[in-house]
Formats: structure tokens, C-alpha cells, sequence
């Protein structure tokens, strides 16, 4: 047994069980409830009646007559069922879209080694840093002028300009980190530059593409300023706009349908996330292993 190993265990009777309690346990618990707690406030106040939610009266933290009315109302008196079909179309749409151009921008950029590479991947990185407050003004006139206004098409067009620039920036990172007499072997045995892509760059770069596209229909899945000025009808609002427009009546807000609707709306991303977090560790052990 090495002296390292000696002394780990020489120490350990250090770590008493109210050592482990503060430095593991209490900021474990800590981040749960502060992680958890929203999704929990949301569950109860959709299944509170309203007569609970407007009284001062009784525990707020829990629901002493269950109801299923608001989520009869949300999903039967709402278009809801119509929102979330449109976010799912424009958010698996506009992923793939910008997941495609940012491979190939990323590749060109580092791979091809052009003159002012450098300068094009920074200045594609800079301009994920506008704000999309400002660009919504100049990308309205554009949506306008292609009559495209009130479309899903507008929102899957509009999208990636916020989503392209980052995934290209994470990708760029991916693809440097590939040895690049890979594909210098590749070339030898003949490979175009199309099917070194495919069938070398793409597979090694499995983690890169699962956070880029984590990153890109997360942020699909969640914008609000392009849906709420692209946007005007019922039938085509996403599940970030219609549940705030459509069930927010001046200054009576339905918070019963709000609560339920904001709970259906994440729980998709939450089960996405999960998986694909699964995926993206297996990934990186399969590449490390390799």
C-alpha cells in the first residue's frame, strides 16, 4: 500500500458523520429545494381551487381540496394543446437548421484554414452577443417585407440568428480539439472533405453536437420577444406567449391555467435534458475509453 494511500486512510477518521452532514448533505439539500421548489409551487397552485389560491386563510405550501378545473380549462377552453404543437415544430425545426449550418461554418472556420479564419469565428461569436431587443426592430421589417408575419415559418427563420452564432463558437472548440493528421490519413485513402465530415469529424464531435443542440432548443423552446412581435394569432403562438397573453385578462390573472401551463411547458425540456444529459456522459466515457 503506497504512503498516499496511508495517509488517506490515516485521515478519514477525520470526517465524522456531522462533517459529512455540512460539507455533502445540507448544500446538496440546499440546491434541491432551490432547484425543485419552483416546479412544486407550479404542481400545487395548478391543482389548488380558487377559493385556496385567493384565501389568506390555510397552509399556502399545500392543497387541502385537489381540482383538476384549471387544467380542464388550459387544455380543453385554451388553445393550448395548439401552442405547445407550434413550439415543438419550431424548436426541433430551428435546432436542426442551425445545428447544420454551424457544422459546416465550424469545420470551414477551422478546418479549411482560409485567410481571416480567426477573425470570421470571432465575429460570428460577437454577434451572439447583440441582444435580441435590438435585432427584433431591423428582422421585423424583413419579416414583413417576405410576408411571413404571423407564420411559424418567421419564428423558424428568425431563430437561428441567435442560435447559429453560439452553437458555431461551441463547435469550433469541438473540432480544434480533433487531431487534424486524422484526416490527413483520410485524404490519403482517398476521402473528399464531405465524407471526412460524416464519417471521422462528426462521430468524435458527439458530446459537442448534443450540448450545442441542448443549448439551441432550449433557447427555441423558451424565447418569448420574436413569438410575442412575429406572432399575432391564437393558432399560431408558442407556450411562452399564448399562456401569458391568453389567460392574463387585463388585471385578472388565471393563475390556477398560468401555473399549469408553465408546468406542462417545462416538463418536455426537463425530460429532454435528462435524457440527453444521460447521452452526452456516455458519450465522453465512450471517447475516453476509445
Amino acid at each position: 500500500m503506497s504512503k498516499d494511500t496511508h495517509d488517506s486512510v490515516g485521515m478519514s477518521y477525520l470526517d465524522t458523520n456531522a462533517t459529512k452532514v455540512f460539507k455533502t448533505y445540507l448544500p446538496l439539500l440546499v440546491f434541491l429545494f432551490v432547484l425543485l421548489f419552483p416546479f412544486y409551487w407550479m404542481g400545487i397552485t395548478a391543482f389548488k381551487p380558487d377559493n385556496e389560491l385567493l384565501s389568506r386563510d390555510g397552509n399556502p405550501f399545500w392543497i387541502i381540496a385537489p381540482t383538476l378545473a384549471h387544467i380542464e380549462k388550459l387544455l380543453f377552453r385554451t388553445a393550448y394543446p395548439q401552442w405547445m404543437w407550434n413550439t415543438v415544430v419550431v424548436s426541433v425545426t430551428a435546432t436542426f437548421f442551425s445545428l447544420f449550418a454551424s457544422v459546416l461554418a465550424a469545420y470551414a472556420i477551422e478546418r479549411l484554414r482560409f485567410k481571416g479564419a480567426k477573425h470570421t469565428g470571432l465575429a460570428i461569436f460577437l454577434a451572439y452577443l447583440v441582444p435580441p431587443s435590438i435585432l427584433f426592430i431591423p428582422l421585423a421589417s424583413v419579416v414583413f417585407e417576405l410576408g411571413l408575419f404571423d407564420t411559424r415559418l418567421a419564428l423558424i427563420l428568425t431563430y437561428p440568428t441567435f442560435l447559429i452564432p453560439f452553437c458555431t463558437w461551441l463547435l469550433m472548440g469541438y473540432f480544434r480539439s480533433i487531431p487534424f493528421e486524422l484526416e490527413e490519413c483520410a485524404m490519403i485513402d482517398g476521402a473528399n472533405r464531405w465524407e471526412i465530415l460524416v464519417k471521422i469529424i462528426l462521430p468524435l464531435s458527439v458530446p459537442g453536437l448534443i450540448s450545442a443542440g441542448i443549448f439551441a432548443f432550449t433557447l427555441s423552446w423558451n424565447e418569448f420577444i420574436y413569438a410575442l412581435t412575429f406572432v399575432s394569432s391564437s393558432e399560431v403562438k408558442t407556450v411562452p406567449v399564448g399562456v401569458v397573453t391568453e389567460l392574463v385578462e387585463g388585471d385578472v390573472y388565471h393563475w390556477g391555467a398560468l401555473m399549469a401551463g408553465a408546468l406542462f411547458g417545462s416538463l418536455p425540456v426537463a425530460f429532454i435534458y435528462s435524457f440527453f444529459v444521460e447521452y452526452y456522459v456516455s458519450g465522453m466515457t465512450g471517447s475516453v475509453k476509445e
